[in-house]
């Protein structure tokens, strides 16, 4: 079976490292710091959005995008000391591989900090094929970056997971089958996401699986 993994709010709560990077490209081009609930509201579309996003919170000049975009980026890139793997995901990547499963990675993450950030938690040796928010000229929820991923894989049925609203309608613009994983950065009651399996545990995935194959 061909899986393909999101990353933020479902491989990794990676979170505080993007409210603090964020916060310091905002302060160093003379704006206000946000607080950290509201920036955590931000994330999902990719780096350009979520900057986009605290400049409009702010009321701030939207001529400032590329100042504060390009601070936020060097700052966070390699930036991950307060980013953490949630509970069980290496050892179920580990079990997904070990049985025969072709994996993928498909985020709106900009592709130098997804590096990073796989190679930070050993992770890099599961995906093989990675998408980035910047390898494509649009990114999730468009179906594009999904289907890349997929392309590259062997032919299989295939399930993508992820967190957010933004999943799921890249999953369903794709037509693949979508799982949620329930501890990451969505808004919207898990019963109206258009999840086909819905976990709160990492080690539910083996299940998941297995019943799709």
């Amino acid at each position: 079976m061909n899986i393909v993994f999101d990353l933020d709010g479902t491989l990794i709560d990676s979170a505080p490292d993007i409210h603090h990077a964020v916060n310091a490209a905002l302060v160093g081009a003379g704006l206000t710091a946000l607080p950290f609930a509201q920036v955590r509201t931000f994330i999902g579309n990719g780096a350009p959005v979520l900057v986009e996003r605290c400049l409009a919170a702010l009321n701030a000049d939207p001529a400032m995008q590329a100042q504060v975009l390009q601070g936020f980026l060097d700052g966070y890139s390699e930036n991950h000391a307060k980013t953490v793997l949630y509970p069980h995901v290496f050892e179920v990547l580990e079990s997904l591989q070990a049985a025969g499963h072709a994996l993928a990675l498909c985020t709106n993450k900009p592709t130098r900090a997804t590096h990073g950030a796989l190679a930070h938690f050993d992770l890099t040796r599961f995906f093989p094929v990675v998408v980035g928010g910047d390898t494509l000229p649009r990114r999730k929820p468009d179906a594009a970056p999904l289907l890349h991923a997929l392309a590259q894989l062997p032919a299989a049925p295939a399930l993508f997971v992820g967190d957010s609203e933004v999943d799921a309608a890249t999953a369903k613009a794709a037509n693949i089958p979508f799982a949620l994983y329930t501890e990451g950065y969505r808004k919207t009651p898990a019963e109206d996401m258009n999840a086909q399996n819905i976990f709160n545990d990492f080690r539910q995935l083996l299940a998941i699986v297995d019943a799709s194959t």
